[in-house]
């Protein structure tokens, strides 16, 4: 079981700026819980996400000696790619494509078709760096522009992946839309038809869903969570109000109530919970 903890989407849509030594000290509290992976930072423009423009201050500051997690940061084209891929310690390349048109030019000030090529150059990009990228498939559940959305389209852009050797994709319910069932369907869908990718999920969701969107994508197959401490954060891209990641916490409590084996260090996971409200909401 996978569970990737996710600071940078937490953190992102905030007005207000969180001082670069108190993200530090919060991501290496993170590193010590012992998650998979930490989505930990953005190669974005400033003027886009103003939150992420120190993360090549908060990377060379990190204590990455003793843990076993591995670092996963943003990209949304080939200049971040390449900045990216310079830093050893990245071992992930993380690309937002969405199944929704409007949504993709919010986010990224690209059609899909463009992303799409823009995606070929930084998959070579990670080839030549020895890094894995994965893809998150945004609006993956659906979309509240009107755009159209069907399952024959996320199999068709799945498709389109895979033949770029893409070996990780997130499905991302980018703005909450999913239901269990859309969610136990399109899972069990997808990683029947396409068994050499690695799915994972990215949900968002109020307090009140979040268990049994969890229940439905573990019982589909799924081992890779995505998550958030506290529940912070939404993608600041998206027109609507912003529904917040699913909690990390909640995902393990789930998980550690149907004995799933998941190896993390309950204290320090303790502890960054406590440091959470100061680093989100200034107390």
């Amino acid at each position: 079981m996978k569970i990737i903890e996710c600071p940078r989407d937490a953190m992102q849509g905030l007005h207000g700026f969180v001082p670069t030594q108190q993200k530090i000290d919060y991501i290496n509290q993170l590193l010590q819980v012992g998650f998979d992976t930490l989505d930990f930072g953005s190669f974005v423009s400033p003027k886009v996400i103003p939150q992420m423009q120190d993360t090549r201050e908060v990377l060379s500051h990190l204590n990455l000696k003793n843990t076993k997690t591995k670092l996963l940061a943003i990209v949304a084209n080939t200049r971040g790619a390449h900045e990216a891929a310079e830093f050893q310690s990245i071992d992930y390349l993380g690309f937002p494509l969405s199944l929704s048109e409007t949504f993709q030019r919010n986010n990224t000030n690209k059609s899909i078709a463009e992303a799409l090529e823009e995606l070929v150059i930084i998959q070579d990009i990670c080839k030549e760096h020895r890094k894995t990228l994965v893809v998150y498939l945004s609006m993956g559940f659906g979309n509240p522009y009107g755009d159209p959305y069907e399952m024959n389209y996320v199999i068709q852009s799945i498709e389109k992946l895979k033949k770029l050797d893409i070996k990780i994709i997130s499905l991302a319910d980018t703005v909450g839309m999913s239901t269990p069932e859309s969610i136990k369907t399109l899972f069990s869908t997808v990683t029947k038809q396409f068994t050499d990718i690695e799915f994972g999920v990215h949900l968002h969701a109020d307090l009140d869903s979040s268990i049994d969107k969890i229940e439905a994508a573990y019982k589909a197959g799924c081992k890779r969570f995505d998550g958030a401490i506290n529940g912070f954060g939404g993608c600041p891209m998206a027109a609507d109000k912003l529904i917040g990641n699913i909690a990390t916490e909640t995902i393990l409590a789930y998980l550690d109530e149907k004995s799933i084996s998941v190896d993390y260090d309950a204290r320090a996971l303790r502890k960054a919970i406590n440091m959470a409200p100061s680093v989100f909401l200034g107390r």
